[in-house]
């Protein structure tokens, strides 16, 4: 069985890479866990004038790709404004050019967290309640709040004992697919 994880930022230092880095180490039945970085995925803005003039981009085929060939998916989304980031929403919006049912019945564990005390929660419930109609199957779903407070950023792992366990049984959903 093998999973993706990424954080949906492309922020180098991102706190939701860190957290979809950790949720990821926490999964103990699966073969392969590949955790992906969206800046391997820049492409231009998407517009429909940009794609009338070059196309479907390489980097989206590829990103679909990834998904199509793995058995389920773990994503952190991070917070700007109440919302998706940019980097996340362009690569979207370029693969569901491509593939309208992007999350092609993948089950999903969706995360977020924030420095804030909502810790993304804003982010998360539009995720969601969104990936159904973009063919995730979303088996669980949790926001870390405060994550300065609760996050152990050179032991890369959550310190708070009651999130840690929350964490553990949301992305064990992914330990007994197939």
């Amino acid at each position: 069985m093998n999973i993706i994880a990424f954080a949906a930022s492309n922020h180098k230092a991102s706190i939701n890479r860190q957290l979809v880095g950790y949720a990821a180490s926490l999964l103990d039945k699966v073969e392969r866990v590949e955790v992906l970085d969206l800046n391997e995925y820049e492409m231009p803005l998407f517009s429909q004038d940009v794609e009338a003039k070059i196309g479907h981009p390489q980097q989206a085929k590829d990103f679909l790709a990834k998904i199509a060939n793995s058995d389920g998916v773990i994503i952190s989304f991070a917070e700007h404004n109440g919302s998706y980031t940019a980097a996340y929403k362009n690569i979207f919006d370029w693969c569901s050019r491509i593939e309208p049912k992007i999350f092609n019945g993948k089950p999903m564990v969706l995360l977020s967290t924030s420095p804030g005390a909502r810790g993304g929660a804003t982010v998360l419930a539009t995720a969601v309640d969104s990936m159904p109609r973009f063919g995730g199957i979303v088996k669980a779903s949790l926001s870390v709040p405060s994550f300065n407070d609760n996050f152990d950023t050179d032991k890369q792992c959550l310190t708070h004992e009651e999130l840690n366990l929350q964490l553990a049984d949301a992305v064990s959903h992914l330990n007994h697919l197939k």
